[in-house]
């Protein structure tokens, strides 16, 4: 006799903690708009793959649930097994009796009512194909790429689709911002979660942690890790970071704020060429003991015509456009030449900065930024990119690696790189006066 068919029911031998549970009831009433700041070992992921299952079951459509790099994604989730049970996570919120089919490599599973949940990178979110999403988690949101969202949210706009934005702080970047407009926007889900809201460790494991930390980082960089792993703290640097502490440091000063041009001095250009990434223009005025941040720019896909368009654009007087050593690089869409020459061809004059090792190359940027004023508005994406900045963790040995991690902050700290290692000729300080004049 053929074998009886399972009876199945969604959430499938889940239902969530108690302190998941608000969450979990504004998106069952309908809810489209959820940020869960909540500490490490939460259940973050969980709720959110079991929400997913839920809702593809009641509407099919595209959904997905995506980290920081697809490589992540596929460890942090598609391969991730619940250490209570013994099975991977994916196959208790999409059991085996809903499936039609499963693509491994794709990172998808298809449902028997034609709904879609793929796990993806934010790393690639302008690239993927396949319909439109109607719901997606932006897990890790603190380490992500914020454009994701600028690109996927008239799309959920337009197709009354959710997002969920879940995380464990990383000092204050744009995860700490989506927080606060959250809690502040009545359609808005925010929550905070800290070790002491939910109850799962015990007052030992938690001393516990706290003197591993201090042990392997010292006392004041351990504490401000448990603080944030574990107490969602929304200050300080994050783990690695390169320049966050810089960059604490002007905010607090109020070094960023309204910058305006002044006429009365140039402006030079900071690049970073990418071919498949993106590429970067950082816009400069050095004045006399200040180093003026107008605006960061950023666009991908596009050729050198674009960006030599957009950048004479502007209301700006040129006195420099620095590049990286790879601007002598041969464009084969551009008849064999160089990136240079293309770019001399439509006015955009660039002077070569030698390659260095990296480590040169951030050092110069730590001793520029405390000159530095920035532009609020107009460097909120650059900014980001430089707090979120960080060298490579190795999560096996708990240590810190010797490289830079590279993703969507590269870019930026990169272009930023360049300007800080640009020495301008001494001819152009006699010429500007630059030592005369006060900057008012």
């Amino acid at each position: 006799m053929p074998r009886k068919a399972r009876k199945i029911q969604i959430p499938n031998n889940w239902e969530p903690r108690g302190y998941q549970l608000p969450l979990w009831l504004y998106l069952q009433n309908g809810g489209k708009r959820a940020v869960a700041l909540w500490h490490r070992r939460a259940g973050k992921d969980e709720i959110c793959i079991h929400w997913t299952a839920a809702s593809a079951l009641r509407r099919p459509g595209n959904y997905w649930h995506m980290l920081p790099q697809a490589a992540q994604a596929r460890r942090a989730i598609w391969q991730a097994v619940n250490p209570h049970t013994g099975k991977r996570r994916i196959d208790e919120a999409f059991p085996a009796e809903i499936r039609k089919s499963t693509h491994n490599h794709e990172m998808t599973i298809e449902l028997l009512n034609g709904a879609i949940w793929s796990v993806v990178g934010s790393d690639n979110f302008n690239s993927l194909v396949g319909s439109p999403p109607i719901g997606v988690v932006f897990s890790e949101w603190s380490l992500a790429d914020p454009d994701a969202w600028a690109y996927l949210r008239p799309i959920l706009l337009e197709n009354d689709g959710w997002a969920m934005f879940v995380y464990t702080s990383r000092g204050n970047n744009h995860g700490a911002t989506s927080y606060y407009h959250a809690v502040e926007d009545p359609d808005w889900f925010g929550q905070k979660l800290t070790v002491h809201d939910t109850g799962i460790f015990t007052e030992k494991q938690l001393i516990s942690e706290l003197h591993e930390y201090v042990t392997m980082y010292g006392e004041d960089y351990g504490r401000a890790i448990y603080d944030q792993e574990y107490m969602c703290s929304l200050s300080g640097a994050m783990r690695g970071s390169y320049y966050g502490r810089h960059i604490a440091a002007l905010e607090k000063e109020g070094a960023i704020t309204v910058v305006k041009y002044d006429p009365s001095y140039p402006v030079e250009t900071w690049w970073d060429l990418g071919v498949n990434d993106p590429t970067s223009i950082w816009f400069v005025q050095r004045a006399p003991g200040q180093t003026r941040v107008l605006e960061y720019y950023e666009n991908t896909g596009v050729g050198i015509p674009t960006y030599a368009k957009y950048i004479n654009s502007k209301p700006y007087t040129y006195i420099h456009h620095v590049a990286p050593h790879d601007i002598e690089v041969r464009d084969f869409s551009g008849d064999g030449k160089t990136r240079k020459v293309i770019a001399a061809n439509h006015g955009v004059d660039f002077e070569t900065v030698p390659q260095a090792r990296v480590d040169e190359g951030i050092s110069a940027v730590q001793h520029t930024l405390p000159t530095c004023v920035f532009d609020k508005k107009k460097c909120e994406k650059g900014l980001n990119a430089l707090k979120a900045y960080r060298a490579e963790f190795n999560d096996k040995n708990k240590v810190l690696r010797p490289n830079p991690l590279h993703d969507w902050t590269s870019h930026a700290a990169d272009a930023f790189r360049t300007g800080a290692m640009f020495i301008p000729p001494k001819k152009d300080f006699k010429v500007l006066n630059y030592e005369k004049r006060r900057y008012a």
